[in-house]
């Protein structure tokens, strides 16, 4: 069963766990289950995504239950009305704020703008050696992508030496190594935490929220990220 987090006459949002396609795609023939298909079937009726993202990627995912107000949304997509904040961890210490503004590349070789808004919440450093240093450091980020590129936030972590957690093939080899070896995960750490936009048949402000995934959790304590839902995110383990 998939975690619905919000649902009304017009719209339904989940909690999409690590590794769910959306839909089909030609690039992941391995897979046997989509996002689609099981919300379809839970709730019994036909549904219509509204964005997307990443397979790897946990977190909020907004379906329309109508062409209408699919249509409605997609509009307040285009004209960047929309707020999105992703949660992530990755490696190294990063800047307490930074805009990246740095253009990506489509497949089809077609350059596109490309900006995205990060904020750190906590840093740590930890007692596991990585390649030649004898410690790992790590940040929580929180990451506004203004522009909705594909894989951007993977990208532009990567682009500044800060790759996520997990990531392939945009993260930190080693890191992830450790994190498969030592602790059994390779899971990506990026997750979509806050969607911010106006109803489209209410006009009123809507916001959501999703919690992490367990594994995301699992993750952070290791670390020694505390996320708390009032308090935020601190460091330590209480």
């Amino acid at each position: 069963m998939l975690e619905i987090i919000y649902q009304d006459d017009y719209l339904v949002a989940i909690n999409k766990p690590h590794g769910l396609l959306v839909h089909q795609s030609p690039i992941a023939r391995d897979a046997s289950e989509f996002a689609i298909q099981l919300l379809r079937d839970q709730i019994g009726k036909k549904v219509y995504p509204v964005h997307r993202i990443d397979r790897k990627t946990s977190g909020i995912l907004l379906f329309a239950l109508d062409k209408e107000v699919n249509k409605n949304l997609t509009e307040q997509l285009t004209l960047k009305t929309v707020e999105k904040k992703y949660w992530t961890i990755v490696r190294g210490y990063t800047p307490d704020e930074q805009l990246i503004d740095y253009a990506l590349y489509k497949d089809n070789g077609t350059l596109q703008e490309a900006q995205t808004l990060i904020k750190t919440l906590a840093k740590v450093e930890i007692d596991i050696p990585s390649g030649k240093h004898s410690t790992s450091r790590y940040s929580f980020v929180e990451a506004f992508p203004l522009t909705g590129r594909m894989h951007q936030i993977r990208k532009h972590m990567a682009h500044i030496l800060h790759p996520i957690i997990g990531d392939r093939p945009h993260g930190c080899n080693k890191q992830n190594k450790i994190w498969l070896e030592k602790f059994e995960m390779n899971t990506m750490l990026l997750h979509a935490q806050k969607l911010v936009f106006t109803h489209p048949v209410c006009n009123e402000k809507v916001v959501l929220t999703a919690r992490p995934q367990d594994e995301f959790m699992r993750a952070a304590g290791i670390i020694g990220f505390h996320i708390d839902d009032k308090k935020g995110i601190s460091i330590g383990n209480t």
